[in-house]
């Protein structure tokens, strides 16, 4: 019943199934070349069709994505790898050198400076290293990879339709996951939470302006509550773990975030 049920949905109308994952770079061709009609069906044009025909198997994304540590340090141990001090001295001294910015942001969508500067800091290091993989070949090799396929393909088509808008462009850098600008939004994320923030008509997450903005509406938009406390077992530490999955990145987040705005 159910291999009748199949056969008869796949000779529907209008029925597409998705393009197959595979394991190994060897079906990646292959895949794309079915990718781009489910691209194409999910509002993706010219342009990003063009960037997805262009991206190229990340192998050093896949080896990324089979070694993560973070999930295994304890939270001591991150913080202290990760420059957890230099990170707080640096955005106290951020947050005192343009305040206004930081206090703008705070009306306009609740999140306190030390959360936005904090994720800045954790991210980029403020800006200062982005990443040095081609963002829409890293997104689209984890889209076709078998390991999470589901949970990235929203995001390659997100990136694809970054690329038509112009925010991005094949040549884009980002990490090796495909996460992009200061402050490393997913794409699918970026293309949703993106905010003009700099009223020049484009979203440009490479422009720090546009990216903290674009951060503190996707902490907004995912439910934080303006005044209320962001520390584990507080409200707002819901909406810090929809930024990352690592609880120690969350708890880390919290922590520092804290003593900036101390």
């Amino acid at each position: 019943m159910l291999r009748l049920a199949l056969i008869l949905a796949i000779s529907l109308p209008g029925f597409a199934a998705a393009a197959p994952c595979g394991n190994t770079g060897n079906g990646f061709e292959t895949w794309k070349r079915d990718f781009a009609k489910q691209a194409q069906r999910a509002g993706v044009k010219k342009k990003g069709l063009q960037a997805l025909s262009q991206s190229q198997y990340a192998t050093r994304t896949i080896a990324a994505d089979r070694n993560q540590k973070s999930f295994k340090y304890s939270l001591d141990k991150f913080m202290q790898i990760r420059g957890a001090d230099t990170i707080v001295a640096q955005g106290r001294k951020r947050k005192a050198r343009n305040p206004q910015f930081y206090a703008t942001l705070e009306r306009q969508y609740g999140v306190p400076a030390g959360v936005l500067i904090a994720i800045h800091g954790m991210e980029t290091g403020f800006g200062n290293f982005m990443g040095d993989s081609q963002v829409v070949s890293a997104i689209t090799t984890l889209a076709y990879d078998c390991r999470r396929s589901e949970f990235f393909v929203p995001h390659a088509i997100g990136a694809l339709k970054l690329v038509d808008q112009g925010s991005i462009t094949t040549n884009t850098v980002g990490a090796k996951h495909g996460e992009l600008g200061h402050t490393q939004f997913l794409p699918g994320n970026a293309l949703e939470y993106g905010v003009d923030a700099t009223g020049d008509g484009q979203v440009d997450f490479y422009n720090m302006t546009d990216a903290l903005a674009s951060t503190a509406n996707f902490l907004r938009k995912k439910g934080w509550k303006p005044g209320r406390g962001y520390q584990p077992g507080q409200p707002n530490f819901a909406v810090i773990q929809q930024w990352n999955a690592a609880t120690v990145y969350q708890e880390s987040i919290a922590i520092m975030a804290a003593r900036i705005d101390g």
